[in-house]
């Protein structure tokens, strides 16, 4: 099937850019001596997990229980849930993976680790756990470095609980104001992140892991500090409009949404027929991931998105509208693209204008 006789919308894969772009980072990971944990959130699909790690990744990240769950159903064994899990319903349902798979998952509170404790109370196993440390970004994580030994002081006491190791995420590094400013966020937050697992080792505690990584700054071959184990990338497989503003071109994306041009109702406006409801609402407002409308329209010249309803994408510009007629099919290349894949049952992978696959979004939908 070409791709234009595919329906609209449509969620395409190129498959050369796809693999290009998991070699590129398999490649980076091992020049650095670390292990590459891709985070899977972004396509949530096992199929695109497992060329991941048969490229040489040790294992996959994920960010929600329901996805570990659909991720072992389909043969991934070796999982890191890269978010603190909260509450006895989730706590259970780790056990249960725990018996069948590999699967750690993060903390950040003694509240929740004292539960944790409880949970496994009594199982053949201990719960696998990393310590998440705040790098910036403002968002979960230890912050101060008393905190975090009280949750040392905690975790040796747990018959239960075993610390694997800790991890951060730079996702600062989003809005960094230029390369320079990316390098610094980077190197700023592998110090913290490499300080607080040395008070950990002087605290007696042996860590099998110490895991960072966002996308923005692994793309660039920063150099990886002594010390660290391992990097979680997510976005690099499919890449996205903010992610090519990064790097200063769109040539890496290999994600886009196949979307037909439904109306020209004046001379400069255009309606095709995605909406929020198939590439969001999204946008990144400063850095160097900072991007121009909704989506910008794959092959044209400076045509970006200006705005959307649920099913209608709106585009203003006179020349494209002159390029392009009713029932002409489009691309566009999402702002943001692991919110994209979770709007979708199926992606279709594409190679040089042909069909060649479709892959189920297996994950799609599984935020508990």
């Amino acid at each position: 099937m070409k791709i234009n006789e595919l329906d609209t919308p449509s969620l395409l894969i190129d498959r050369e850019i796809m693999m290009s772009n998991i070699k590129q980072m398999q490649d980076y990971a091992n020049k650095q001596g670390v292990q590459l944990r891709p985070h899977t959130k972004t396509h949530k699909m096992p199929a695109l997990a497992k060329l991941q790690e048969e490229a040489g990744a040790k294992g996959i990240a994920v960010a929600k229980t329901g996805e570990a769950e659909v991720m072992s159903q389909n043969g991934l064994k070796d999982m890191f849930i890269a978010n603190e899990i909260v509450g006895e319903t989730k706590l259970n349902r780790i056990k249960e993976l725990s018996k069948k798979i590999d699967i750690s998952f993060g903390i950040d509170s003694i509240e929740q680790t004292k539960v944790i404790e409880r949970v496994f109370e009594g199982f053949h196993k201990k719960a696998e756990v990393l310590v998440e440390i705040e790098v910036g970004e403002e968002r979960s994580g230890i912050i101060k470095e008393a905190d975090f030994i009280e949750l040392l002081d905690c975790l040796e006491d747990c018959n239960n609980v075993h610390l694997k190791g800790i991890f951060s995420h730079d996702g600062n590094s989003y809005k960094a104001k230029d390369m320079a400013d990316c390098k610094r966020i980077f190197i700023e937050s592998q110090i913290r992140t490499l300080r607080f697992a040395e008070t950990a080792k002087d605290r007696g505690f042996t860590l099998d892991i110490v895991s960072i990584g966002s996308t923005p700054s692994l793309m660039q071959d920063f150099e990886i500090m002594a010390g660290i184990t391992e990097i979680r990338p997510g976005t690099y497989i499919l890449m996205d409009a903010s992610q090519g503003n990064a790097i200063g071109t769109y040539d890496k994306c290999a994600a886009s949404v196949l979307t037909t041009i439904i109306s020209r109702p004046t001379k400069e406006r255009v309606i095709t027929d995605v909406g929020a409801k198939g590439i969001t609402a999204q946008t990144r407002s400063e850095g160097i991931c900072a991007t121009k409308g909704l989506g910008y329209i794959k092959g044209y010249d400076d045509v970006y998105i200006y705005d959307v309803y649920d099913e209608h994408a709106i585009i203003y510009n006179e020349k494209f509208r002159n390029q392009v007629k009713v029932g002409d099919k489009v691309e566009i290349i999402p702002n943001h693209i692991c919110p994209v894949c979770n709007l979708y049952d199926k992606a279709y992978l594409v190679s040089n204008g042909e069909v060649i696959e479709e892959i189920e979004v297996k994950c799609r939908g599984k935020l508990l």
